[in-house]
Order: C-alpha cells, then sequence, then structure tokens
C-alpha cells in the first residue's frame, strides 16, 4: 500500500533540511543575534538596502503612537494605493493591501470596503502589537503598492506573487515564486492557502507546484499550468539576492523580492530563519546545495561569481 507520509530516515536520506537542522546547524551557527534586528525590523531593513543602492518598495511614512493612526490620510499624499505593514510582524499577518477607493471608502485586496475609521483601528491594532514577533509594541508601515506584474495574471488570484530566494554563505541555492490563491485572500502567504511553486536556480522555471502538503500542476482558481513558466529577469534577481549577504551579514538569508510592472525586481524583505516549505516546492531536500557550498570556495568570492556558480552548479532543470 503507498503511504502517504515519509519517515525521518527516508527524509534525512532525500537530503531534507529539518527544523532543528536548520536552527542548529545554519541559523544558530551562520546568524549572530546582534544581527537579528536589521532584517526583523522592516524599516530598518528598507534603509540598509536601499543604503546599498538595492531598488525597494518606496516608503510612505510610519505610524508609532496611536495619536498618528487618526491622521494617516495626511501621509498618503492623495495616494489611493497603499499597503499596510507591521514593521515586526511575521507570516503576512497584519498586513493590510488597499488597492483603491470607492465611494469615500477603501478597497482591499480580497475586495473588502474599509471606512477610515476601521483602517484606523487597524494601524492601532498594529502598533499595540497584535501582529509583531513576541507581542511587543510595533511601528506601522505605509508602503507604496507594488504595481502587479502581469506576466503572472494567469497564475495568481489577485494580490502580488512573491520570489522567496534562500542564500546561503552569500550563495543563492533554492527558490520559489509564492502564488496567491482566492483562499490566501490574493496573500502569497503558503500557510495561509497560496501557492508555493519551485523554480530552478539555473533557469528561472518553475519545475514543481504545491499547496499545502498536495502536489499540483495547475493553479486551483485559474486553472493555468504552474510548470514550465519563465520568471521574468531571473539573472538580476539572484544578483540581487546574493547582494543582500553583503547588506546584512547573515550567512542562512531568505530574501524575498516582488516583480513591479514599472520598477522591475524590488526587494520586499529579508528573513533570518527562512521556512522550509521551499523544499516540498522544489521536490527536493537543502542538504545537498548546502554541503556543495561549502566544498567549494565559492562563499568568498564577489557577488557577481556566486550568483554565476549557482546558475552553473544548481541546474540545468
Amino acid at each position: 500500500m503507498k503511504r502517504w507520509f515519509a519517515t525521518p530516515a527516508e527524509l534525512r536520506k532525500a537530503g531534507v533540511l529539518g527544523l532543528n537542522g536548520r536552527n542548529g546547524s545554519f541559523v544558530m551557527r551562520l546568524n549572530k543575534r546582534s544581527r537579528y534586528p536589521d532584517v526583523d525590523d522592516k524599516v530598518r531593513c528598507k534603509k540598509l538596502l536601499e543604503q546599498r543602492g538595492m531598488p525597494v518598495p518606496g516608503l510612505i511614512g510610519q505610524i508609532s503612537y496611536s495619536g498618528q493612526s487618526g491622521r494617516f490620510d495626511r501621509m498618503l499624499g492623495g495616494r489611493e494605493k497603499f499597503v499596510i505593514k507591521p514593521a515586526s510582524g511575521s507570516g503576512g499577518d497584519g498586513i493590510l493591501v488597499i488597492t483603491g477607493q470607492r465611494g469615500g471608502r477603501y478597497i482591499s485586496s480580497g475586495g473588502r470596503l474599509w471606512d477610515r475609521d476601521e483602517i484606523s483601528h487597524h494601524l492601532t491594532n498594529v502598533i499595540s502589537g497584535l501582529y509583531s514577533l513576541g507581542g511587543q509594541p510595533d511601528t506601522a508601515m505605509i508602503e507604496e503598492l507594488v504595481e502587479f506584474d502581469p506576466v503572472f495574471e494567469h497564475i495568481a488570484f489577485q494580490g502580488v506573487p512573491d520570489i522567496r530566494v534562500i542564500v546561503y554563505r552569500g550563495v543563492p541555492i533554492m527558490s520559489m515564486v509564492r502564488l496567491p490563491t482566492r483562499a490566501s485572500d490574493g496573500k502569497a502567504n503558503l500557510h495561509q492557502g497560496a501557492i508555493g511553486a519551485g523554480i530552478s536556480i539555473a533557469s528561472g522555471k518553475t519545475i514543481a507546484a504545491v499547496i499545502g502538503n498536495h502536489h499540483i500542476e495547475e493553479h486551483v482558481d485559474t486553472g493555468m499550468p504552474l510548470l514550465g513558466f519563465e520568471v521574468p529577469e531571473w539573472d538580476r534577481i539572484v544578483l540581487m539576492a546574493a547582494h543582500c549577504y553583503e547588506a546584512v551579514q547573515l550567512g542562512y538569508l531568505g530574501v524575498d523580492i516582488v516583480l513591479d510592472r514599472n520598477r522591475g525586481p524590488l526587494i520586499l524583505e529579508l528573513n533570518a530563519r527562512p521556512g522550509l516549505n521551499i523544499q516540498i516546492a522544489n521536490h527536493g531536500g537543502l542538504r545537498a546545495r548546502l554541503d556543495a557550498v561549502d566544498a567549494s570556495d565559492i562563499a568568498g568570492a564577489p557577488a557577481e561569481q556566486r550568483a554565476l556558480w549557482a546558475k552553473d552548479t544548481f541546474g540545468p532543470r
């Protein structure tokens, strides 16, 4: 009888990295605690990246205390589209994407109408720490809305897909694109119901896809094929991911990138403890790729060489 699960021994044999292995052998060893604020605080991270000339979504303003939340619209400068994010949030919780206005009310990415007081209340929840790591008081960021690149329109349901790249000692080693669905309410978070599609580091083409723990080949809402899709500007994306290592000096890093129709690839955020579902999305484990980097001397090379080495080593598929 065919089993729908694998034993721990079988996962190790397949080179799958587990949570304990990630934390003990990579995150704790290579990511200094003193550097965590550089990525956990999204405002600080954005400024670090901008100082290095790396493209990021524009910051409209910040709200740090409740007295400001009722005046958020003054910061917008007439913009009808924007995104509210907890500066120290995780997993996409607390993110509110506003895609326009109708009759004096705001329209979120899921189509819900929000009045001004509801937006203000949401901002108050953010700064009270409702969505922050550890529940600590937080800052609400108001960012410019990334304009959806139409190249994804047939394999994403509303929202903006994002591309996750795992970077180990400065080398991009594995990637996937997270595709919003109706169930994820237009958000690109796997635990909220988005699709994860593995991307070949060598070619930039999708090679496998999952929703939850189920392998799929078509988008659950649009019905369009998910495999063989070629992500545009792939060489630039891989190089941007490699450069992020110099910006934050974290040896095990998740880099999230979005494609804006006008500006091209933008770095959305960095993560010091990137999740492991990327292995399911790629139908392959991380271990062999981590070992390949350790067995080489590529880690000390410039970002351009690390990116080329990754494309030559982890492909073609």
